[in-house]
């Protein structure tokens, strides 16, 4: 009987997909992790007591804990690779290299030529500062003849703690010539170098793949990445320019050289690069958006114009929905609500609805929106999604109104009608939080957890809420390593860890969970903790860079303002934020602390 069917039948209840995934989740090898080759063991074989201790302090978020228990398991089960491997990254995951080291003398006893175990040794020597031995061994799987080795090492690599030190051992691999010769291996270590946030070895990659492969427009595109990243966006846009023309035969062209300008901030460009080639509703609500970013109303005006002309005689409702959207954005909110009372149905009816309260908002006749809102949340027709996005959206409208009681007692109705609503008591959590309510966001999230108790967005909402509201510093951590377990590479998540840490006291810990976060995910809220811990640690000229670049992405930023306030600092510049095109009610992502937009 296979362990992970083990655990789900003495637990009693069916094993949850985070737990039945766990071997992958928790490891540093997820997709390309080969198939095990030794047979699972029997449940008469299995250590019960210290398997199921391990997964119970695994499932409270004390990952110290469990790490011992698995490798007590996996000793105590003489032969079994699975264990081996799953005591081995849970080890990692709790950040105790001792016992990973022992967990790993285990596996590699068990199956000494497995790729994954490979990877993993390498990762654990970055760990243990034992730079020598991981670039041999990385140098070594390099080698291999194996068309998934590069892969492997990709991963060991991504497996290292500090960034900086996995971006020192990477440019010591490419001096040796030892990343193989196909294009998909330099992208993808282009690709790791950019996330590491080392611009001088991303250029000295780019650098060699365009010497080795330079008619190659996906290289073009890292390039101009690279020159994005250090600020020379004029010669970034120079490059990507050269192969625009080729964009219009080549929809793979068309779809980097997008994901390029976007990323430079040049929404223009992206929209112009999408108009070309065949347009339907999916390439217009991409122009649109993009558009509406850029701040060129010329040119929303004139897409709108082709879309108003197109919708006469055969009205689409996607297509209405997207003009309602555009007419929002060009500050036109009597035409944004006569074009979503023309959606007469199909699937976007419910969320035409929606609309009309927002745009009805916009002009300024509130009781019409609410009224609106009001209507859908009482309309038994429509369906269940629809009416509690419609209590979601008028705690919203409360909220931009500066009215927190009645944005609370809104989704207080909406619990009402739909008793422990994920949706709903996350919002209400979050909105009891921003009212410096703490025992009550508290109270909404640990209710939210006990009908839910892998809801990752909660474990970790709650975690971040006491690590950074409160002194229950240990509580948190248990709480944001559950989160860890089912989503290590989570930004949101890894962000909260490197808080929590820095919170305890652990500066270097938390600035290398920090700088692993933002590379990641450029994000305000993880570049104001990260400028904050950096101007802690004394480095104030690198703390500055980080909350300029959070400035940028959002001067209106909580955790910004307050790091700022708190160290001393000037305010950052608020600046207008144009409404996105495409903005609609929906439930929280999992792994984020705010709702989704």
């Amino acid at each position: 009987m296979p362990v992970s069917v083990f655990l789900a039948r003495v637990s009693g209840r069916p094993q949850p997909r985070s737990r039945l995934r766990l071997a992958a989740v928790l490891g540093l090898v997820l997709a390309v992790s080969a198939p095990l080759q030794a047979a699972t063991p029997q449940a008469e074989d299995l250590p019960i007591g210290p398997l199921l201790a391990g997964e119970y302090a695994l499932q409270a978020g004390q990952l110290a804990d469990a790490a011992r228990w698995y490798l007590e398991a996996a000793r105590d089960a003489d032969g079994d690779v699975l264990l081996a491997e799953r005591a081995t990254r849970i080890a990692l995951l709790a950040n105790d290299d001792a016992l990973a080291a022992q967990a790993l003398k285990l596996w590699r006893q068990r199956a000494p030529d497995s790729l994954a175990l490979e990877a993993t040794t390498i990762s654990l020597a970055l760990r243990e500062g034992q730079l020598r031995k991981a670039r041999r061994d990385l140098q070594k799987l390099l080698a291999r003849p194996e068309p998934r080795a590069w892969r492997y090492a990709l991963v060991a690599l991504a497996g290292g703690r500090d960034p900086q030190v996995v971006a020192r051992v990477l440019g010591q691999l490419v001096d040796a010539g030892a990343i193989p010769g196909e294009l998909a291996a330099w992208q993808e270590f282009g690709r790791l170098s950019l996330r590491l946030d080392a611009p001088e070895l991303s250029a000295r990659i780019v650098d060699e793949m365009v010497r080795r492969f330079p008619d190659e427009p996906r290289v073009a595109v890292l390039r101009a990445g690279q020159l994005g990243q250090a600020g020379q966006h004029d010669q970034a846009r120079e490059l990507l320019g050269r192969i625009e023309p080729r964009a219009a035969a080549d929809p793979e062209i068309r779809a980097m050289l997008t994901i390029a300008y976007e990323a430079l901030g040049d929404y223009a460009a992206a929209a112009r690069v999408v108009a070309q080639g065949p347009q339907d509703i999916r390439t217009w609500g991409m122009r649109a958006s993009l558009l509406a970013r850029a701040g060129d109303t010329l040119a929303l005006q004139a897409l709108y114009a082709e879309l108003s002309a197109g919708d006469r005689g055969r009205p689409d409702p996607a297509r209405r929905m997207l003009l309602g959207r555009i007419a929002e954005f060009l500050k036109r909110p009597a035409d944004a609500v006569d074009w979503y009372r023309g959606v007469a149905g199909g699937p976007e009816r419910q969320e035409a609805r929606i609309r009309i309260a927002v745009a009805l908002y916009e002009l300024g006749r509130k009781a019409e929106a609410y009224a609106e809102a009001h209507a859908l949340q009482n309309d038994a027709g429509s369906d269940d999604d629809a009416r509690r996005n419609a209590y979601l959206l008028e705690g919203e409208l409360r909220q931009r109104d500066g009215d927190g009681g009645a944005e609370i007692e809104a989704l207080d109705r909406g619990l009402a009608a739909y008793p422990d609503a994920p949706a709903l008591l996350y919002a209400r959590a979050l909105a009891w939080e921003r009212q410096d309510r703490i025992d009550r966001a508290e109270a909404d999230l640990r209710k939210l957890l006990v009908s839910d108790p892998e809801n990752v967005a909660a474990l970790n909402a709650l975690g971040y809420t006491l690590a950074d509201r409160t002194q229950r510093y240990q509580e948190a951590l248990e709480l944001i390593d559950r989160a860890r377990t089912a989503e290590p590479d989570s930004a949101a998540i890894v962000d909260s860890y490197g808080w929590v840490l820095y919170r305890l006291g652990r500066n270097e810990e938390a600035l290398v969970e920090l700088r692993r976060a933002w590379g990641l995910t450029k994000d305000p809220e993880i570049g104001a903790h990260l400028g904050e811990v950096l101007w802690v640690l004394g480095r104030r000229d690198e703390a500055q860079r980080y909350f300029e670049e959070s400035r940028k992405l959002d001067p209106d930023n909580r955790s910004l303002s307050r790091a700022l306030q708190k160290l001393g600092l000037p305010p950052p510049a608020a600046k207008p934020q144009p409404a996105p095109v495409q903005e609609s009610a929906q439930p929280p992502q999992a792994g984020t602390k705010e709702p989704a937009p």
